[in-house]
């Protein structure tokens, strides 16, 4: 898969954990960033990972800042993207299944290491259920 990820300062260490394990599972990786610890701007990094998704140039992305919410707020801006915050692997199941989730976001301040691969694992292990759940994510953008 073509993947895109972009982290606030607040999700910079947990950025490189995970673009690891995902590289070592054979994905391709865009970093967009950002490139230290230092305070940044969230929808700096949000709105090129979301952009690159919604036209297509990656097949899902991630984000990570501290809550998870500014984030991913940002992103959900973009008209096609459904960035879902996710805290449990559970969760990130069910937003792809059920939502369509094509962005997944985590709260870097309120997970492990550990947890962050796992809900990763998660996300990219299953795919939309389609049925029932399509009329719902047909109503979800704003046209």
């Amino acid at each position: 898969m073509k993947l895109a990820i972009g982290v606030d300062h607040a999700g910079f260490d947990l950025k490189n954990k995970v673009i690891n394990h995902l590289v070592e599972k054979g994905h391709e990786v865009k970093d967009f960033g950002c490139s230290s610890s230092d305070s940044v701007d969230y929808p700096d990094f949000a709105h090129p990972v979301a952009s690159g998704v919604e036209k297509g140039e990656f097949d899902l992305g991630i984000l990570i800042c501290g809550s998870g919410n500014g984030i991913s707020m940002a992103a959900n801006k973009h008209q096609g993207i459904r960035s879902a915050i996710c805290w449990e692997p559970e969760l990130a199941s069910l937003a792809r299944q059920h939502n369509d989730a094509n962005i997944l976001t985590m709260p870097a301040r309120f997970i492990s290491e550990e947890k962050a691969i796992d809900i990763v694992e998660a996300f990219f292990s299953v795919q939309f259920e389609g049925g029932r759940h399509q009329n719902r994510v047909n109503k979800i953008a704003c046209v």
